[in-house]
């Protein structure tokens, strides 16, 4: 029964034309059911019904013309339940509705099943039998099964606007609203450039084409191109490889011949595919065959196919991508953004950033807003390939992205687009003004650093130091771990770039979602794994040389600060705290030949692990400070991988357990007489940050491009007032009501363009 689940998902995901491949999938379903019927209806949000897309057993005529209710016959109980139904006498059952174009009086046993995607019912699956009979328990699961696999496909289809004008997609002009999640605030309007591209068979969309010698003519010169680089890969290897490895070689050049792969890619791009989706269709079915064998030589020629494959493709690929120049406004799409690939491209030419992995706290989306780009993350219903080369609006706010929008949609988000210009010229006139609220009390707004554009852009007479140093993110950008010396350069510049304010240097935070290329780490699940602290202790000789280049560094300056991250016990800090001073001591000790004075920095930590929250007392007996990582701390507490799309929207840091949590900190922290900044993201959102002062934070540290909406934030309110509105909030029990309320705080206090510009 897996075999031939497999095989019908496969069969049909080759089909191009949705409305096509759903017959397919009716017919398939039937013949491996061995039914009388099978039939999908899918849900019409619009028109509030269900509507037969395909059947083989029931009236063709009523295709596209029979709608259901989501609140009539079985269908759209099925959809109610959100479970499946199995009826030996369908005719019988009290929710049962006569459809007399559909013609299915016949019929009498009955088996639907919901097609569910992220908790949305998208349609519905049915297998009916002439006979009165229960199906069976396999009958069922297969079926449940089946409707799991194609849920995506259903979603992309969805996306691409194919069940709207199939033809429009087949061009590729298709216009359609793809949903993703906010990463960072603002409203973008450039064309998409997918960054890094891997080409691979896999990853290519299927496209038609109305020019078959043009795309012939493209295959025959990429065969050509791909024998000569066999050919010299042979004749290089010629003397290291053994005999039998060598024929593999020659077995690439058979596969190559015309009268091989030639002739059937050729066929199918006669038949209406381009070059590339012809290669993928032949290669696939191929690689297919191969892995079906039994003979185990045999199944191992698979991966030969797919790679001989993979290079043909790279050869049609190849003058396209080398001719591709960089759009004037780029909007940078990838699988995942990491720090390196942003440094690959001119910062002036981005306007946004399109992940398909990652979330809204994801670091991918910590980059982006320090940057002050607009970014949508967890895409999953379009392959990246199908955006590369599109007109797009992006918006941060809502995470949506608009692809080849109309003129009247283009006009709309370009006024946005002003209004956003509008509101920072309002900010700017703040700019001199104190970090006071109304009632006298100063709020200290740090920023969040990493990258060198984020301090040199920073407005220096704004914030009142860096609140978070990143040095992991030099360390990302790297082929190998920076030297002592290379590290004592950056650390220096700076601290000198502003001698008066205090910098706090996080020690190396890698793992979970920030990975080194040059120490590749695979782990089940990285979040709860090797890194922060528990990686640097246990690879002393990196964290003593990076300490050792923040002391260095330091020589005749007084503002350093170190901070340890992802702490969870007591333990760690007092090896990482000996480790320091074994530093310190040796820099002291190097640094009296100079003459120049060197500075026991503050030392603290970062509160992000929830156990380390109930020996609060004890830490503070060792540390000078503490720091909130809220992003962490939110996604421990909940139990949410932050980078992951499927469950992103569990991810709250207004869930009432945070808030309370946060509010305990800084109750705890206080009555300890121990100074703490919140850094996480929750402190450049002008509602978080609305709260955090309300808990009587006094010192938050963010992103550069958000300093001026918080000032504004902390400017227009009455502490003590808001100390009362507080003790509503935390008796609250869903984020949303959390949300909605601050929304009409913030109107109440004047800041309601903040709240627009997030919605």
């Amino acid at each position: 029964m897996l075999t031939t689940l497999k095989r019908i998902v496969q069969e049909v995901n080759q089909v191009l034309v949705f409305d096509e491949a759903l017959s397919l999938l009716a017919l398939r379903l039937k013949e491996a059911t061995k039914v009388d019927c099978c039939s999908i209806y899918l849900a019409n949000y619009e028109q509030q019904c269900f509507q037969l897309k395909a059947t083989e057993g029931l009236s063709k005529s009523a295709i596209d013309n029979i709608s259901i209710g989501f609140s009539e016959g079985l269908i759209g109980l099925i959809g109610q339940r959100e479970e499946p139904i199995n009826i030996d006498d369908a005719s019988k059952h009290p929710r049962f509705k006569h459809y007399p174009d559909v013609k299915e009086e016949q019929y009498h046993g009955f088996l639907g099943t919901p097609i569910i995607h992220q908790r949305k019912v998208l349609g519905v699956i049915t297998l009916q039998q002439k006979v009165r009979r229960l199906f069976s328990e396999d009958e069922e699961a297969f079926l449940v099964t089946l409707a799991a696999q194609i849920a995506l496909e259903v979603v992309h289809a969805q996306a691409r606007g194919a069940m709207d004008n199939n033809s429009n997609l087949h061009r590729g002009t298709w216009q359609s609203t793809l949903r993703g999640v906010p990463g960072s605030e603002g409203i973008s309007i450039g064309t998409g450039y997918i960054a890094n591209r891997k080409s691979t068979l896999a990853s290519q969309p299927l496209m038609k084409s109305d020019d078959p010698e043009g795309q012939c003519s493209l295959y025959r010169e990429a065969v050509l191109q791909t024998r000569a680089e066999v050919q010299d890969m042979s004749e290089r290897l010629a003397l290291t490889l053994p005999e039998d490895v060598r024929a593999i070689f020659d077995m690439y050049q058979h596969l190559l011949d015309a009268n091989s792969l030639g002739r059937e890619v050729e066929q199918k791009i006669h038949d209406g595919w381009n070059a590339v989706s012809a290669l993928k269709l032949v290669v696939e079915q191929y690689v297919k065959t191969f892995r079906d064998m039994d003979d185990h030589y045999m199944r191992e020629r698979a991966v030969d196919v797919e790679d001989l494959g993979n290079k043909v493709l790279a050869q049609m690929l190849e003058s396209q991508i080398a001719e591709e120049r960089l759009p004037e406004r780029t909007i940078l799409i990838a699988e995942e953004i990491s720090a390196s690939m942003l440094a690959e491209y001119p910062p002036q030419a981005l306007v946004g950033i399109v992940s398909m992995r990652g979330s809204h706290n994801s670091h991918a989306a910590i980059m982006a807003r320090a940057m002050g780009l607009p970014a949508v993350m967890g895409l999953t219903d379009v392959p990246v390939s199908m955006l590369g080369g599109k007109h797009l609006i992006l918006n941060g706010y809502s995470g949506e992205i608009i692809v080849s929008p109309d003129a009247n949609i283009l006009q709309e988000y370009k006024l946005l687009a002003d209004e956003e210009v509008e509101l920072f010229r309002h900010l700017q006139k703040m700019a001199d003004l104190p970090c006071v609220t109304k009632d006298g009390q100063e709020v200290k707004l740090l920023i969040n650093a990493g990258m060198s554009m984020e301090l040199e852009n920073s407005q220096s007479d704004i914030d009142d130091g860096v609140g978070l140093y990143r040095t992991e993110v030099p360390f990302m950008l790297g082929e190998r771990f920076p030297s002592e010396k290379e590290q004592i350069e950056l650390y220096r510049s700076m601290l000198r770039f502003n001698p008066d304010k205090k910098i706090t240097m996080r020690t190396l935070d890698v793992g979970g979602d920030k990975p080194l290329p040059y120490f590749p780490i695979h782990e089940e699940n990285p979040f709860l794994g090797w890194r922060g602290i528990r990686l640097t202790l246990d690879h002393p000789e990196i964290f003593l040389v990076q300490v050792r280049a923040m002391l260095k560094a330091s020589l005749g300056l007084s503002n350093l600060k170190i901070m340890l991250p992802m702490i969870s016990s007591i333990n760690e800090v007092e090896e990482a705290f000996r480790l320091i001073r074994q530093a310190f001591y040796e820099v002291s000790e190097e640094s009296k030949l100079s003459g120049e004075t060197l500075h026991m920095p503050q030392l603290g930590v970062m509160l992000e692990v929830p156990a380390i929250l109930y020996q609060l007392p004890q830490l503070a007996a060792k540390v000078d400070f503490f720091s909130v990582g809220s992003n962490d701390l939110t996604q421990y507490l909940l139990a949410v991988d932050r980078n992951n799309s499927r469950v992103s929207a569990l991810y709250d840091s207004y869930h009432p357990a945070v808030l309370l949590a946060l509010k305990g900190i800084i109750e705890q922290s206080n009555a300890l007489n121990k100074p703490v900044t919140l850094c996480g993201e929750l402190a450049g959102e002008p509602a978080g940050a609305l709260l955090l002062v309300a808990m009587g934070y006094r010192s938050l540290s963010m992103n550069s491009h958000s300093l001026l909406k918080i000032k504004w934030v902390v400017r227009s309110m009455d502490s003590g007032e808001i100390q009362l509105f507080l003790r509503d909030i935390l008796s609250m029990t869903h984020p949303q009501d959390v949300r909605d309320a601050l929304n009409m705080k913030m109107e109440t206090l004047g800041l309601g363009g903040l709240v627009r510009a997030g919605r």
